[in-house]
């Protein structure tokens, strides 16, 4: 009867789970750059129940033979995995700022995808989709944490002039002259990023990934005074929200069931034996 509550119970804690995933994600469709995580389910490993007994040989030294007979499997519960992002393009929004950037996967040779090269707080790599960036003070240009954007090279962006352009290249032109290229990385399985704070990501190792512009068969643009959408589809986040609660109202409904049949069995059973 107590396996019955843990396997409940793992799955009202796995949909609560998956709720608070949803929720952010509804949370986020107005961010831009923002990739929607999905929830990966999976059950417990089940356990094969086997009833251990014994059979006594009536000889002179009372000999007992133990033996097992198979009861059947059972279900240890569910529990969600792993959240992973889905890295699919969003859609564009014109804004005519001309420190809003786009980044636009024309073609990519595996499920790969590019990102925008930024300098974490700790000053490692760090990548994001979110390319609404501005100019400090300073004339670096930065995102909306305040964390520097990159160019090819490595280093903080820093231009004299708020009257620059971007080509589709991700030239930055002052005057109709190249003056630096922002830094895109090129992630070939974009799954091994871990998502940090702020829309950021970073690999395991915090190397650098590739530049995009010298792996072969990567094809990309950028689109000045537009910002990539979210991929969140918020019709879909509420039908997956509303399923997953009533999943989780099933699974109370057989908590209380439990309880009730352990209560007469606290009660009722043990007034008849006494």
């Amino acid at each position: 009867m107590f396996r019955g509550f843990y396997t409940v119970a793992s799955g009202m804690v796995a949909q609560q789970r998956k709720t608070e995933m949803l929720t952010n994600n509804m949370a986020n469709r107005n961010t831009p750059g923002y990739k929607a995580d999905q929830s990966s389910m999976r059950a417990f490993p089940e356990m094969l129940l086997q009833r251990m007994g014994g059979v006594n040989i009536p000889t002179e030294q009372d000999l007992n033979l133990p033996y097992n007979s198979r009861v059947g499997k059972l279900n240890t519960g569910v529990y969600m995995q792993e959240m992973t992002p889905t890295f699919f393009q969003g859609d564009l929004k014109e804004t005519e700022r001309g420190t809003d950037v786009a980044l636009i996967d024309v073609m990519m040779p595996t499920n790969g995808t590019v990102l925008f090269a930024v300098q974490g707080l700790d000053g490692n790599f760090q990548y994001t989709r979110n390319g609404n960036f501005t100019l400090d003070g300073n004339g670096f240009l930065t995102n909306s944490n305040g964390n520097f954007i990159l160019n090819e090279n490595g280093l903080p962006i820093q231009l004299n002039s708020d009257q620059f352009s971007i080509n589709d290249q991700g030239d930055i032109l002052v005057n109709d002259e190249v003056v630096t290229t922002l830094g895109i990385g090129y992630a070939e399985n974009p799954h091994l990023l871990s998502r940090g704070t702020g829309g950021l990501y970073s690999t395991d190792d915090n190397q650098p990934l590739p530049n995009a512009n010298d792996i072969q068969g990567v094809n990309f643009r950028t689109q000045q005074g537009f910002l990539e959408r979210s991929n969140v589809d918020p019709s879909r986040t509420m039908t997956d929200m509303l399923t997953a609660y009533r999943a989780f109202e099933a699974n109370q409904k057989v908590l209380q069931a439990y309880d009730r049949s352990m209560e007469k069995a606290a009660n009722e059973i043990g007034r008849v034996g006494g």
